[in-house]
């Protein structure tokens, strides 16, 4: 995974550029605030004073996990590819929070313990019917793990050819709050009890069994770097993101970073290429314990904090329109000289 992508920097050539553009409109010296610092950087990703949003397309990775045999989630493993199939029939959240906001939706079957029947509008990129049991054993295997990379990288090439420039990641898999959680403690060093939560709704013994088996998976195993992290406790979908994110950031394309499961995926991708970090941007911050420590620890700013903590790519679905926002002003609002308007002094 290390020597796969060569991602670069963001440029500073035009920095100086954007920022006068940016403070020479009709506006107090950073009245725009956060909307500044998007303009400039999305400014800085596609190397243009003028940037534009092209085909925005938001990608639904789906994956089961084996620890879910230990107890660590409220619903059966099942829920997975029902949700699936909640997806493709228009049904969900996602569903409703792309089309009023104008994405474009994949969604993808990375590892669901399911067949889904050819005729459904899924890309079907699965590696295996779940993942290992980490309690015991790696969840996936380094063959499996390079094969859920690749394809991750593989498919954001695929939707980059069609034009898009801005992209985002969702997940479904039931058991992936442990999965990420595990990610979280073992990539900042925090003790697991600061990085599991409630995932989709356990009680407070049900909490306390999850953390206490987790912690036991933790002793179990030894990892020595991100993508043993990866490979040992990770999933199917996350490892996709992993390597969708790692194309996008190399495609120079914007990447909308969702909640708490897609932010564990940029933990192991930054740790490896820390530069993927120039070409995101936060979208919110979930509820889910856990998700404000990470964005702390990648010393990140949310675009959004609604107290929401439902996965499957909606944060980033909201946050579309005040980086559209940002476009817009640095492309169409007056000048202090273009409007006649005099400056401070």
């Amino acid at each position: 995974m290390t020597s796969t992508f060569k991602i670069k920097p963001l440029s500073n050539t035009l920095k100086e550029a954007l920022v006068h553009k940016i403070n020479f409109k009709t506006k107090p010296l950073g009245a725009l605030g956060m909307l500044e610092d998007l303009a400039l950087q999305i400014g800085q990703i596609q190397e243009t004073l003028t940037p534009k949003i092209s085909c925005p397309t938001l990608v639904v990775f789906a994956g089961d996990h084996g620890i879910v045999a230990e107890g660590v989630s409220p619903y059966p493993q099942e829920v997975t590819w029902q949700m699936v199939m909640n997806f493709v029939s228009g049904g969900a959240a996602i569903n409703v929070f792309t089309k009023q906001n104008g994405w474009d939706i994949l969604v993808v079957d990375a590892g669901v313990n399911y067949d889904f029947p050819d005729h459904l509008p899924i890309k079907n990129l699965k590696i295996n019917y779940g993942t290992k049991n980490f309690l015991s054993e790696p969840a996936l295997s380094e063959i499996e793990l390079e094969k859920a990379i690749q394809a991750g990288a593989d498919l954001v090439s695929e939707i980059n050819q069609k034009g898009c420039n801005c992209i985002a990641f969702g997940e479904m898999g039931i058991g992936n709050t442990s999965a990420a959680a595990v990610i979280m403690s073992k990539i900042t060093g925090l003790p697991i009890q600061d990085c599991a939560g409630k995932g989709t709704g356990l009680d407070n013994e049900g909490l306390k069994h999850k953390i206490n088996i987790l912690s036991t998976a933790i002793e179990n195993h030894q990892t020595y770097n991100a993508t043993d992290i990866l490979r040992t406790f990770g999933g199917f979908e996350i490892a996709m993101i992993c390597g969708a994110m790692l194309k996008a950031a190399e495609l120079k394309m914007m990447i909308l970073v969702d909640g708490f499961i897609v932010t564990s995926a940029l933990l192991v991708a930054q740790a490896q290429h820390p530069n993927v970090l120039d070409y995101c941007i936060f979208a919110h911050q979930s509820d889910e314990n856990g998700h404000a420590k990470m964005l702390n620890y990648l010393k990140a700013k949310p675009l959004l904090k609604l107290g929401m903590r439902l996965g499957e790519g909606t944060g980033a679905a909201l946050a579309l329109p005040l980086v559209q926002a940002a476009v817009n002003f640095l492309n169409e609002m007056a000048s202090f000289e273009s409007a006649g308007v005099s400056e401070s002094l």
